[in-house]
């Protein structure tokens, strides 16, 4: 990740009329050391530097440059790199052999530093990273991947407190890949991140989480942690001016509802829910809003605060942030799922560590909704 020096030494010579022994002779070094420099073998002294610019009738500056370091990375969860139109801003992060490019986008990327600029270069999925900090380092960066933005909290709280062995505080950090809980767990699979914060309830046997990650990861020994749990309801208007008061009003006439999209841990909710209610795979889909799904829940309570929608599945956090007013259905755990292969990452110590601060806890609990009570205990493990 060092910056490379380009040489225009030759271009200038050429521009000159001189030939390399001329230039050679007036500088007073060999016609091969000349080469050499003009190939890039070579970064000749600072008086030899000074004698081929005087020599050349041009700045020093025009004679090198120093280029960013770069890297080449797989691009994940974006278009795929021969499509992109420009340079787009990236954090980088190593999982397993593969050093992975994280697209920063949307109004919340603003605030966040970028490690380089990726750039296209047609090859499948990989681009060409130009490295804006030289103290990025993807080897020490844990990907999370999940939709609750509290993991965006927690990813800050890493670097704050101790890392894992080997690293110290601050070389150590956590980036939040915004996921629903079933891509999230696939990242895993696909070994695009390195955690997956996750809630799946299962309503057969009321179970959270462990078997999605049972079925999802076959084969793929997994420890579960306890992150928080969170109230899940329905999102409605300040005021509640359509008296919503549970689950059964989702099929009174004349309310819309704004959906998630498939795998999102709301929209297992909402379908246990209906079909509570008696209603099937074909009858949930004739209800108003069904099949408009918001991708996060915070767009979900945007819809609701905006007037397009009437209510809409997610958590009491969600429906806080927007100022909506909430109705409770239940209490449901959001847990972090971690291959084994990743446990030793220098910077989950770091995240669990930060999950059971006093600090972070208060600040999640007043959200509203959260209780992170064992944040940070192991749980689980399909080991």
């Amino acid at each position: 990740m060092e910056p490379v020096l380009t040489a225009h030494v030759r271009a200038r010579r050429e521009a000159a009329g001189l030939r390399p022994g001329e230039l050679a002779a007036q500088v007073g070094i060999s016609r091969q050391a000349l080469h050499a420099v003009e190939t890039g073998a070579y970064v000749p002294n600072t008086l030899t530097t000074f004698r081929l610019a005087q020599a050349l009738g041009c700045g020093v500056e025009d004679l090198f440059t120093l280029a960013a370091p770069e890297v080449r990375a797989t691009l994940c969860g974006a278009a795929p790199a021969a499509a992109l139109a420009g340079p787009v801003r990236v954090r980088l992060a190593q999982v397993g052999a593969r050093t992975l490019a994280y697209p920063l986008s949307g109004e919340a990327s603003l605030g966040q530093d970028a490690d380089g600029l990726a750039h296209g270069t047609g090859a499948p999925g990989e681009v060409r990273v130009e490295l804006l900090d030289g103290a990025a380092r993807p080897g020490h960066t844990l990907v999370v991947a999940g939709c609750d933005p509290a993991l965006g909290l927690l990813a800050r709280q890493v670097g704050r407190g101790g890392g894992g062995p080997g690293a110290r505080p601050r070389e150590v950090r956590a980036l939040w890949h915004p996921a629903v809980s079933l891509d999230a767990l696939r990242a895993l699979g696909r070994g695009e991140a390195h955690a997956a914060g996750i809630h799946l309830w299962e309503a057969g046997s009321g179970e959270s989480n462990l078997p999605a990650v049972l079925r999802e990861l076959p084969g793929m020994p997994t420890q579960l942690f306890t992150l928080w749990s969170w109230e899940q309801g329905l999102m409605v208007a300040p005021g509640n001016p359509h008296g919503i008061s549970g689950v059964a009003d989702l099929l009174r006439p004349g309310l819309r509802l704004v959906g998630r999209g498939p795998g999102a841990g709301s929209r297992v909710l909402l379908d246990a829910w209906l079909a509570g209610l008696g209603l099937g795979e074909t009858e949930r889909a004739r209800l108003p809003g069904y099949r408009d799904e918001a991708p996060t829940p915070l767009a979900a309570a945007a819809r609701v605060a905006s007037g397009a929608a009437d209510l809409a599945p997610g958590p009491r956090s969600a429906a806080r942030a927007h100022g909506l007013d909430f109705v409770p259905v239940q209490r449901e755990r959001f847990d972090l799922a971690v291959p084994s292969a990743h446990l030793d990452h220098p910077a989950l110590a770091a995240l669990l560590v930060g999950a059971a601060q006093p600090g972070f806890q208060a600040e999640l609990r007043a959200l509203g909704g959260y209780d992170p009570a064992h944040a940070g205990q192991p749980w689980k493990s399909t080991a």
